[in-house]
């Protein structure tokens, strides 16, 4: 059962990421050890709010630490709920270039049952910034349909031409396509590549017919084409894959 901490002060502390504190913390986090995690946030009150400095600038919380690239650490889900029983913010994130929140981290890897977590705990499912927009314009432009419809269940709203292209939202794919104005051809481009990476033959017929160019390929794609990534693998499973690599050296 998760119990509760003392109030804590309004402003978190800030720790060096050398500091033996947010080592221990680190650990605790990644090698899902509840027990140590608990002992450390009775020792140091705030510590689960903490801002974690590294050495090249920036910060992050424990709940980015929890969420951080490949995610599915041990027991992640439960060390989100006694972090956040403990006071942490999951809305928490530092102003700059990306802006990201610990949910937009989860729905960067698909960790369905840590963003799950996150929401329960109030995170904002349609916080803006992250590296491409919302949480669920990172876990579509990921590749994380997991978490895509988590968000959606719990919420999210669709905003763009290449979001509802993606997820087959047909009712906001045609509110879009029937705008003034008009979507641009580089929009209808951009909805079709994105309707092959979701998997939606349906919407990029639609979207063909509209003028859509079947050999574009958006610069974020590292070259890929739309058939290409039709045929390619989502998040969870390349991490599936690169965990079973792992078993098998």
């Amino acid at each position: 059962m998760i119990g509760t901490m003392d109030a804590q002060p309004d402003e978190p502390m800030t720790l060096p990421d050398n500091d033996p504190r947010a080592i221990d913390l680190v650990f605790a986090i990644r090698e899902g050890d509840l027990d140590k995690l608990w002992r450390l946030l009775a020792e140091h009150p705030g510590l689960e709010r903490a801002h974690i400095t590294g050495r090249k600038g920036g910060w992050r919380t424990p709940l980015h630490v929890t969420t951080d690239w490949p995610g599915y650490f041990p027991n992640g889900p439960e060390v989100v709920r006694i972090l956040a029983s403990a006071g942490a913010d999951p809305n928490d994130r530092e102003p700059g270039p990306t802006d990201e929140a610990p949910l937009h981290w989860a729905a960067s890897s698909d960790d369905y049952e840590v963003a799950e977590a996150l929401i329960d705990a109030g995170a904002d499912v349609n916080m803006q910034g992250g590296s491409i927009g919302t949480p669920l314009a990172n876990a579509i432009g990921y590749g994380c349909w997991h978490v895509a419809r988590l968000l959606l269940a719990r919420g999210a709203r669709v905003e763009d031409l290449w979001e509802a292209a993606a997820l087959g939202d047909w009712t906001r794919l045609e509110e879009r396509l029937g705008a003034n104005p008009a979507p641009s051809a580089d929009d209808i481009n951009h909805a079709f590549w994105q309707a092959c990476h979701g998997g939606q033959l349906r919407v990029a017929q639609r979207l063909l017919a509209q003028g859509a160019d079947p050999g574009f390929s958006p610069d974020y794609a590292n070259g890929q084409s739309a058939a290409e990534i039709a045929a390619s693998t989502d998040t969870r499973h390349q991490a599936l894959v690169s965990w079973l690599e792992t078993l098998n050296p």
